[in-house]
């Protein structure tokens, strides 16, 4: 069976071999797919040691995925503007460093009857997670996509990687107006907080959308429900899309993912 497995640390949480069984099963494709804990410090030697062993692919997470850009002997363009890389195929020897995670966002909001064409959208944060959703975001024909950091010069920095682009960098203190979609990349609903913003930003037509997941409503997706959002969307999607398509980009099938979405919802 062709090997694939998913590398962090921590790695014990992850539903990424539930997913890609899933996947596996649906397309009748035989492969096997763990998880992995490398050490903090050993990266490149544990990637190595993959290729060595006949890996054929892997999806990278917290906190290697600008080590295994570096790493990598090819860049889609996704990965070489998210400088990141969550997904890797091995060919010939060869790394070939892929991001699915901002095609994996734009997918799912899609897939939830979210127009991104034409609308007006506010990005959250400015880390690894929005620099990676920055160019799937503008390809979808946005409008205007206004990133907003506390950190104000990290969002420019990004902004500048597009420029010519329908993109602008904002501090938090200056957003104003409503949008059609808030974004937020930040990880304040991991440690349980929101995050300080007006309530002009959200009308009855704006879709507000959490990076992360939980069992219950995200504080951010909280805040948003509360001020009269039309819908309030978590990451589990995003999480099963880009797995879609780490999958596809391995494989070349293309498995169902909003069925499995619907399996991991249901428990």
């Amino acid at each position: 069976m062709d090997k694939y497995t998913v590398v962090g640390n921590p790695i014990a949480h992850s539903k990424s071999p539930l997913i890609h069984a899933m996947f596996a099963e649906q397309t009748q494709q035989a492969i096997h797919y763990d998880k992995q804990l490398a050490p903090l410090e050993g990266f490149a030697c544990w990637l190595q040691g993959f290729v060595a062993d006949k890996g054929k692919g892997l999806n990278v997470t917290v906190p290697f995925k600008e080590q295994a850009y570096a790493l990598c002997d090819q860049l889609t363009a996704e990965a070489k503007a998210a400088q990141a890389v969550n997904t890797i195929l091995i060919r010939d020897g060869q790394c070939v460093g892929h991001n699915t995670d901002g095609l994996g966002l734009v997918a799912d909001l899609i897939s939830q009857g979210v127009v991104l064409s034409g609308s007006r959208v506010l990005l959250l944060g400015a880390g690894g997670a929005a620099k990676g959703a920055a160019l799937p975001i503008l390809d979808a024909g946005v409008a205007e996509l206004v990133i907003a950091n506390r950190t104000y010069h990290k969002a420019e920095a990004i902004a500048a990687m597009h420029q010519g682009r329908a993109i602008v960098a904002k501090p938090l203190a200056e957003l104003s107006g409503n949008f059609d979609v808030i974004i937020n990349s930040t990880s304040a609903s991991l440690q349980g907080q929101s995050i300080d913003l007006p309530d002009e930003l959200v009308s009855r037509e704006t879709t507000a959308y959490d990076m992360m997941y939980s069992d219950g409503a995200t504080p951010f997706n909280q805040w948003a429900h509360k001020r009269g959002a039309k819908q309030c969307i978590d990451g589990l999607g995003m999480l099963v899309h880009q797995a879609a398509l780490a999958f596809e980009f391995w494989r070349g099938v293309a498995p169902d993912a909003q069925a499995v979405m619907k399996r991991l919802r249901l428990g």
